[in-house]
């Protein structure tokens, strides 16, 4: 699998996340912001996390006009997997690649910390429904919202990917660090869940000397799954 790893000025998780598709097995290349087209032959965009241009005005609000985006919501368009990881899910928020909004944590403070999650619907990016990960997350502004509407139709096709849980996978208002609807951690897009956003980090839980590798098993199921070969 050849995968991209699109760069905007003030992300930081870039070096995690190719490490991590390296390790997966896929084949890694750089794109900036200011590209206009992904390499030849890109199977998966992923977005790191960070701060892209000082979050200013609004998470991802600025880069979702970058012109490398275009090219991204073409390559979703043809089908093409494309994984945001939190500044990288706000920003398919912002472009409408991923329906809803992540905006400040319910009890407005930064959350950095493991925590656990569970699978909620399959795809190409998770691993068996119900099981549960233990993975970072660090944000300010993770909290998870969608009308009625959207989020009636996320749970009828199945596009929860992943929600807040306790270590034995129970569900309950403890368990959410921010506050988000339904304690929703992550959510498919695209016609064959092709785009996945979630805010938790597992590129940062993806070898034994970060403290376990259950992150390393979301990019193994899609590089080393039916969807890489």
């Amino acid at each position: 699998m050849r995968a991209a790893v699109v760069l905007f000025p003030g992300l930081n998780a870039d070096a995690e996340m190719i490490r991590t598709l390296t390790l997966a097995g896929a084949d890694v290349s750089v794109v900036r912001h200011v590209d206009a087209e992904l390499p030849s032959g890109t199977d998966l965009v992923a977005i790191p996390g960070g701060f892209s241009y000082g979050d200013y005005l609004r998470c991802g609000a600025l880069a979702k006009v970058g012109p490398i985006m275009r090219a991204v919501a073409a390559h979703a368009a043809r089908g093409g997997y494309v994984l945001g990881v939190c500044n990288g899910f706000q920003i398919l928020t912002e472009c409408g690649l991923l329906p809803g909004a992540l905006t400040r944590n319910a009890h407005l403070r930064f959350e950095c910390r493991d925590v656990f999650v569970k699978v909620q619907s399959e795809g190409p990016f998770s691993p068996s429904a119900g099981r549960v990960l233990r993975l970072p997350i660090a944000h300010g502004e993770g909290r998870y919202q969608a009308s009625p509407d959207v989020l009636a139709r996320l749970e009828n096709e199945g596009r929860i990917a992943f929600v807040y849980s306790a270590h034995d996978g129970s569900v309950t208002e403890a368990t959410n660090p921010n506050g988000s609807v339904g304690a929703i951690a992550g959510i498919y897009g695209g016609k064959a869940k092709n785009v996945l956003g979630l805010m938790p980090h597992p590129e940062r839980m993806s070898e034994a000397c970060q403290g376990g590798t259950d992150g390393l098993s979301l990019f193994a199921a899609l590089v080393s799954g039916p969807a890489g070969k």
